[in-house]
């Protein structure tokens, strides 16, 4: 068969123009090859020019995304006219293999020539739109003016020749007429432009979220981040990395439209009426919305593209196309044959390709559609936690502290609520989605099927409100589980803060036993979640299986006939794809529902109180809201010029008016007959007329709860006014321009506007400190700049810098709630120096002294406060109790009761109010001598101190082992080796997965993966009988007719199936539809039973795990926990655990499923096809590589959006908690900034996350649309050399059908199981810690009864250290305490004094010597029995959760009498008796109910409960006052006098009584003697410690 353009027909003459040139349609399909050759020729030259001046363009520079005008309407276009082209060459193909002998080449060469120019057309434009040559795009235009002339012409032709609508090609030249005209447009519109700039944010080079300014394919395809993804491998995606957030999408743009959506509700009619939320979101996000839900139909219309080209591949493949010749002159014009546009899509290879296109479109479309959901969820959220920070901002104080906000209800609104509206905005769409998906459905089926496939589809439909049920289960069942594991928490948290004397006590094994017990019902609801679970991916397994079970029953009883293969596995194909909206709609009602409560919550906070507005401080209480009137300009200019910051400020805060110019100027603040309320109707200040004179000091003194606190909040505007006004003065002018360089950027603002910010900031400092999680420097400074010498002053003043000496990095160090803890007087301290390193006019010190001793006191007092303070001559208003402070007032205001007692200088009260003056003497008086005892005690600051460095002191030995599995990472990753680490790096962790089934137990694990196995075979086999019993019947049809390939019978090739001899079919059918039921069910129960399998391997696994882990964890030696920190243990026991518990069983469950659906449908189709194969090898390659870049990136990303939440989550709640504090400091707007930008960072992080999740589907599916591809092409081609039967064919396509659903699965769940297996590794790193050694080498029964009775305690050569790392802290100690004895050791801190008490204990590692206690060397006895014989109180009082009893005897063993008598003992018994419940009284957790000093007498009488007769005493009387002190001591002689007292003395005098003194240094004995001896000797350590004590 020569080829050649126009055909050899010997009869017509092919070439010849007797008849016009034009109507040689040979002649006109050359004239259409023109354009399309001008514009290659022409292009190439440009493009290869073009590119080789450009060859060092930059990889992304930001040019490249410039759109011309039109731009997204040029792609769709360009798209649609490939598809045209695609079209017509598949015509050209067809029309030329139906028609005479020879080839014609004019029928499919110029539509061939077409799609490469469209091509060509659109990878020029995008070169030029990258060089910004607009003028360059002429050529363009040119090009599509001839094509459309060209069309024309044969439009034209073909009119006259009669070829009409009714035929294929007809049709297809009139759509490219209209395309190249619209392309035309298109064009002109563009090049009537001169250049074009590009969007504003990519002129700022941070961004680097791409995905709305690259071209459409790229858009589509998100081709942008791949340098991102594959970059991913070779190190790790930083903050940095993934930059900032396009303007569009950052919080503050999306705030603003959300608020004024919001405000625009309010109306002048009903100013009451509370906005709808829902509203204000529709007219904010609501048209992104309708974007993603018209994507996600034509998704969901194209996804029945699928099942319906598989049944006409299946019933077209049989069919030979011989058609009568007679028919086919019929449609000649032009001498070549013109097909009807039915014909087209008879033809099985069209429908392959057909398919193949609409399962790329229909992916392409439903991806565009999620991204588009979730990046409205991301600015929807953005958008709600500014406006929550904003009302977080304004709340008045009452409401927080009347507990109608609690911190709890504003976390939960930030962490939980906003999180619920994302998660519905992702899922809204298909709300109205899937009901049309159901529908559309229903309908094929039926069209399939007749009546018998609404018998199906009802059986999933009536299934659909148990998945409903199952899912509101699940979610209760969720919460009771929560509750326990909180509850949980609670238990182990307590157990780890007192875990040293639960171990000195020998009581772990109580303590252990209770969180076992909470444990086992907290597992008890983890199995009914486990159950439901399990039910619901049965559910969603089995339906289908049931669906086409009925059906096919059904179909045979009603028709007597089985279907056809075509028909039977379309209507399987579309049961698959009903199934997926039933199983997802009781998800999205459910979040639906959760939605509706979250909105319900946000608005009733955002209606709650808010504090007044700022006229207050302008000396005018009445607030004038100008209703209705929108800053409609603002909106727009807020994005442009102006720095951030300042916008936010403008636009929320109304400028403030001038003062009034009548006041004097030397009063600072005046309140005139102010009478103040907290907001619940009672007054709480009445009748205050006050002023604070500028410039000088005034104290506000008065009795506890007189409201000297509520004095300060209500001059500063927190509370609310009932009557009266509060003045503030005007700054002096010659003032302003020093404190003008506060203002953080002088951008456009005018001196009045800096002085109104800034005369108002007071610096504050509230009772309770406040920290921010920030440096101790961040902390103090508070976003002034910082000035060395002031900084320096100010932290000696408040004498912080032995305290920051002791921070492992000084005062860059974080400290808050995450960073480190701190006592309650360094706090204060750093509040105070807050205030005082302010510059600021005026400063509020709330009782700065509370929680300070004595020399503190005095320092702060002369250092901070008069020297400082006054120097700048700034006014400072003081609250206090101290006294003794009163003669440096310049003006004092005493209380009484919420009103104003006096009010005056020192002088004035002395002479006109005798009777105050007296009873402030008196009180002085005591506050002297309580002084003078003060001084006595070391001071409360040092014990802070030493608590501290006890905290650090382990830092020297954690850099020597690295215990921290962390630190072990992070040293894997800092490799400088590259190939290593991306290999560490992708690898997955296998050996944490292996580790994580054992845990499960083997039988499980066995009877997993045997019937995982099981039932996918099992389902394979439904499908492949359902394949032999339709292939049957098509070919017992074709026995009975005439054979099909003879072509004598013309009906056959409609395809009619005859009717064939009953008897035959009933005998067939009856051996077919058994097997068929008794597979189904097979089927169904081997779901059932995969599903339960797994989930109970699962929670076996978690429960072995967590045992294991409390165990090791309690019975770790002490040395284990100065090492580790709390936090750290902790995070094992909660998120470690509830991933564990709750996250790994699904996705392990998922993924096995996807897997092995994806290796049983490639199996079936490579089984059917064999040729299928050789196409699999370079599919296999692309997916591998995919997954392995995916996986890391996706890690990385996944830990950012983590590391990103966790700050902002903080940064709400110390703002809540800091309120007042912000508000005094005026810092309101850099708080705001700050929020902004948390929110921000966050949203990136989250954002990138589902980019590459999109990324990854994107892939997945083309890989899937093209082994979809291939198995039709394969069953195709195998059909010309052998034929398969009907039914395989249709088996293989459905399969490949499935596999684009679960390949990406696979990828999502390898790379979430990844991350999941870190918690196991993470846990398991603690399961390798060492234990102590309980078991000792002498047997329990070895040791007498009331050992030790006597006492005595011989020290031999002692040598101890913590680790056998470290160095020795006792060398080489000798002592011997005879029964009796009362010892007192003493020394410096650090000498070694509680290491010694510790080693009586066993606690340390004993290397060299023994202690000998009645004779038995405890290094040989058992741990439990040592510790339970002997008695210690520790330094710091701990105390449990639970009663009274229980703290002072856990194990229950002792009678009710021995109790009191032990309460008596510890002076304890009457306040007891006064407690309800008496000894069964409530501890609350740590013993907050009780104080200190009482603290450490309980920890006293739990000694004396346990009889003992060695008792060691560490510091126990730290705490105590004196007069409490004295007492004890008594106590100890008298109670204690037959048995050993070992005291580890904080204060010498305490030991100068007894019979024995051990001085320590550095580990050492230095005197050992009677303490009047040692006294004797003048230059003695012992002498000199006295001396400096008295």
């Amino acid at each position: 068969m020569a080829l050649s353009f126009c055909g050899n027909n010997k009869d017509i003459n092919p070439y010849s123009v007797e008849n016009g040139t034009l109507n040689n349609g040979c002649f006109v399909d050359a004239l259409n090859l023109v354009p399309h050759v001008f514009l290659l020729f022409i292009t190439f030259p440009i493009l290869f020019i073009g590119w080789g001046s450009q060859s060092s363009k930059v990889q992304i520079h930001h040019n490249t995304w410039l759109h011309f005008p039109g731009h997204n309407m040029r792609w769709i276009l360009t798209f649609l006219l490939l598809f045209v082209h695609v079209c017509e060459f598949a015509e050209g193909i067809v029309s030329n293999s139906r028609v005479m002998s020879t080839n014609h080449l004019h029928l499919f060469m110029p539509a061939f020539m077409g799609f490469v120019a469209a091509t060509t057309s659109v990878v020029y434009y995008h070169n030029i739109e990258t060089s910004n040559f607009p003028k360059l795009l002429l050529v363009l235009f040119i090009y599509w003016v001839l094509a459309f002339i060209t069309k024309s012409i044969k439009l034209w032709k073909f009119a006259e020749f009669n070829v009409g609508p009714q035929h294929l090609r007809f049709c297809i030249t009139a759509l490219l007429v209209v395309l190249y005209g619209l392309l035309m447009g298109v064009e002109v519109n563009v090049i009537r432009v001169r250049k074009v700039k590009p969007p504003e944010d990519l002129q700022d080079l941070g961004v680097r979220f791409l995905q709305p300014f690259v071209n459409l394919l790229s858009k589509a395809t998100y081709w942008w981040m791949n340098p991102l993804i594959i970059g991913a491998h070779k190190r790790p995606i930083e903050l940095k990395k993934i930059g900032k957030l396009p303007i569009a999408m950052r919080a503050l743009t999306n705030y603003l439209r959300l608020k004024d959506a919001y405000e625009d509700q309010r109306t002048a009619e009903d100013p009451d009426r509370p906005p709808s939320i829902w509203r204000s979101m529709y007219r904010a996000f609501g048209r992104p919305i309708l974007l993603s839900s018209t994507f996600r139909y034509l998704a969901d219309l194209l996804g029945f593209a699928g099942p319906l080209c598989i049944s006409g591949i299946v019933k077209h493949l049989k069919t030979k196309d011989d058609v009568a010749t007679a028919d086919k002159m019929k449609d000649t014009y032009l001498g070549v044959y013109f097909m009807s546009s039915t014909e087209l899509l008879q033809n099985s290879s069209v429908l392959a390709v057909l398919l193949f296109l609409a399962l790329v479109l229909q992916r392409t479309f439903l991806q565009a559609s999620y991204y588009v959901t979730i990046e409205t969820g991301i600015n929807l959220r953005g958008a709600l936690l500014a406006m929550i920070y904003n009302k977080i901002l304004r709340l008045s104080t009452s409401n927080m502290s009347m507990g109608e906000m609690t911190l709890g209800q504003i976390n939960n609104l930030v962490a939980i609520e906003t999180n619920q509206l994302m998660w519905f905005l992702f899922l809204c769409p298909n709300l109205w989605a899937m009901p049309v998906q159901i529908v559309m459905g229903v309908i094929l089926l039926y069209y399939l099927l007749g009546w018998s496939a609404l018998v199906g589809a009802s059986v999933i439909v009536l299934l659909a409100p148990v998945q409903y049920l199952i899912a509101t289960k699940l979610a209760d069942t969720q919460k009771s589980t929560l509750e326990h594991s909180t509850d949980r928490l609670k238990k182990t948290s307590e157990i780890l803060k007192g875990i040293k004397l639960l171990k000195l006590y020998a009581w772990e094994n109580i303590f252990c036993d209770s969180v076992e017990e909470t444990r086992g019902k907290e597992l008890t609801s983890l199995k009914t979640f486990a159950f439901y679970t399990s039910m619901s991916i049965f559910m969603n397994a089995a339906i289908p299986i049931a669906a086409v079970l009925a059906t096919f029953v059904m179909h045979h009883f009603l028709n007597k006939t089985g279907p056809t293969p075509s028909e039977a596995f379309a209507a399987l194909a579309l049961f698959h794809i009903l199934v997926t909206p039933l199983f997802l709609l009781s998800t999205v009602v459910r979040f639906a529902v959760k939605a509706l409560v979250s909105v319900q919550k946000l608005g009733e906070f955002l209606q709650s109180d808010e504090i007044g507005d700022d006229s207050w401080r302008n000396g005018d209480i009445s607030v004038s809201l100008e209703p209705g009137k929108k800053h409609l300009g603002m909106t727009k200019a807020i994005n442009r010029k102006q720095p951030m910051r300042y916008q936010m400020d403008n636009y929320e805060q109304p400028t403030r008016r001038q003062m009034r110019p009548t006041e004097t100027e030397d009063v600072a603040v005046k309140v005139s007959n102010g009478s103040f309320t907290w907001g619940n109707n009672l007054v709480t200040l009445s009748d205050i007329n006050i002023r604070i004179p500028t410039g000088q000091l005034t104290m506000i003194v008065g009795q506890v709860g007189c409201g000297k606190s509520s004095l300060l909040l209500a001059m500063l505007g927190e509370m609310q006014a009932v009557d009266g006004r509060v003045y503030w003065s005007k700054l002096p002018h010659c003032e302003m321009i020093n404190e003008g360089n506060i203002s953080w950027s002088g951008t456009e603002e005018s001196e009045e506007d800096i002085r109104s910010k800034n005369r108002y900031s007071v610096a504050y400092a509230a009772q309770k400190s406040w920290l921010l999680n920030a440096t101790v420097e961040e902390n103090i400074t508070f976003g002034s700049p910082f000035n060395k010498q002031r900084y320096k002053a100010v932290i000696d003043a408040c004498s912080l810098q032995p305290d920051i000496d002791l921070l492992p990095f000084g005062d860059q160090t974080e400290i808050g709630e995450r960073g480190i803890n701190l006592s309650g007087g360094q706090r204060q301290r750093i509040c105070v120096a807050r205030a005082l390193y302010q510059n600021t006019n005026i400063v509020f010190l709330d009782d700065p002294f509370s929680a300070l001793d004595i020399h503190l006191s005095d320092h702060l007092m002369q250092e901070g406060i008069l020297k400082f303070l006054q120097d700048d001559k700034r006014t400072l208003v003081l609250v206090t109790h101290k006294l003794q402070y009163l003669i440096h007032a310049d003006w004092i205001i005493a209380m009484k009761d919420g009103s104003v007692l006096r009010e005056g200088t020192l002088k004035d009260i002395q002479t006109h109010d005798v009777e105050l003056y007296d009873h402030w003497k008196t009180l002085m008086n005591r506050q002297d001598q309580g002084l003078e005892k003060d001084i006595q005690q070391d001071s409360q600051t040092t014990l802070e101190r030493k608590t501290l460095r006890r905290a650090f002191y382990s830092r020297e030995a954690k850099n020597q082992i690295d215990d921290e599995d962390e630190e072990e990472e992070e040293e894997e990753e800092d490799d400088d080796n590259m190939s290593t680490t991306t290999n560490r790096r992708s690898k997955i962790p296998w050996k944490m997965c292996w580790c994580y089934l054992s845990s499960g137990g083997f039988f499980m694990v066995f009877l997993m993966v045997s019937s995982k196995l099981l039932k996918h075979s099992v389902i394979v086999a439904i499908d492949y009988w359902l394949a032999l019993w339709t292939s049957s019947k098509t070919e017992q049809s074709t026995d009975a007719g005439t054979d099909l390939f003879t072509g004598t019978s013309p009906a056959n090739s409609s395809n009619i199936t005859l009717p064939t001899p009953g008897t035959l079919e009933a005998e067939k059918d009856s051996y077919y539809l058994p097997v068929f039921i008794i597979l189904c069910a097979a089927g169904i129960t081997l779901c059932l039973i995969t599903s339960l399998t797994v989930e109970f391997l699962g929670l076996s696994a978690a429960t072995n795990l967590h045992h294991n882990l409390l165990n090791k964890i309690i019975h770790a030696p002490i040395r284990f926990f100065d090492i580790t920190p709390l936090g750290q243990i902790l995070n094992r026991f909660s998120a470690d655990t509830n991933i564990i518990d709750q996250h790994i069983p699904p996705t392990l469950e998922s993924l096995t499923r996807s897997t092995l659906l994806c290796l049983s449908a490639i199996g079936v189709i490579a089984s059917i096809t064999p040729a299928f194969l050789i196409a699999l090898v370079p599919l296999a390659v692309a997916f591998y590589f995919i997954q392995k870049y995916f996986r890391v990136a996706s890690k990385d990303l996944q830990d950012l959006d983590d590391s990103t939440q966790l700050p902002l989550l903080c940064h709400f709640s110390e703002t809540a908690e800091g309120l007042t504090t912000i508000r005094a400091f005026r810092h309101e707007a850099r708080f705001k900034q700050r929020m902004l930008e948390l929110t921000d960072t966050n949203n990136t992080a989250y954002l990138f996350l589902s980019a590459a999740n999109r990324w990854l589907e994107v892939r997945t599916d083309y890989l899937g649309a093209v082994i979809v591809l291939t198995a039709a092409g394969a069953s195709i081609w195998s059909l010309r050399y052998n034929n398969p039967a009907g039914g395989l064919v249709g088996l293989g396509l459905t399969y490949a059908l499935t596999v684009t659903n679960y390949l990406n699965w696979v990828v999502r769940n390898l790379a979430d199981l990844e991350v999941q297996m870190a918690a196991v590794k993470k846990v398991n790193s603690f399961l390798s810690t060492e234990s102590e050694n309980y078991e000792g080498s002498m047997d329990t029964s070895q040791v007498p009864e009331n050992w030790p009775h006597d006492g005595e305690i011989k020290i031999q050569d002692l040598c101890v250290r913590y680790d056998p790392m470290l160095k020795p802290v006792l060398k080489h100690v000798n002592a011997c305490i005879k029964p009796g004895q009362k010892v007192g050791i003493c020394g410096r801190t650090g000498s070694g004094k509680s290491s010694l008490s510790l080693a009586f204990f066993n606690m340390v590692d004993i290397f060299e010597g023994k202690i000998i206690i009645d004779g038995i060397d405890i290094c040989k006895l058992p741990l439990p029995t040592l510790r339970s014989r002997l008695s210690i109180i520790l330094q710091d009082p701990v105390l449990f959760s639970g009663s009274i009893r229980f703290n002072l005897d856990p194990e229950r063993m002792c009678t009710d009498d021995r109790l009191w008598e032990a309460l008596e003992i510890a002076q304890l018994k009457n306040m007891v008796k006064t407690l309800p419940g008496g000894l069964d009284a409530v501890v609350t957790e740590g013993g907050e109910n009780f104080s200190v000093g009482q603290r450490q007498l309980f920890c006293l009488a739990r000694a004396f409960v346990r009889k003992s007769s060695i008792l060691i005493m560490d510091e126990a009387t730290a705490s105590i006052d004196m007069a409490t002190e004295n007492i004890l001591q008594k106590v100890v002689m008298t109670a204690f006098a037959d048995r050993t007292v070992v005291t580890i003395a904080h204060r010498v005098h305490t030991i100068l009584t007894a019979d024995l003194v051990i001085v320590m240094k550095r580990g050492n004995i230095m005197e050992y003697d009677k303490p009047e001896t040692l006294l004797e000797q003048e230059d003695g350590m012992f002498a000199s410690f006295v001396k400096a004590d008295m």
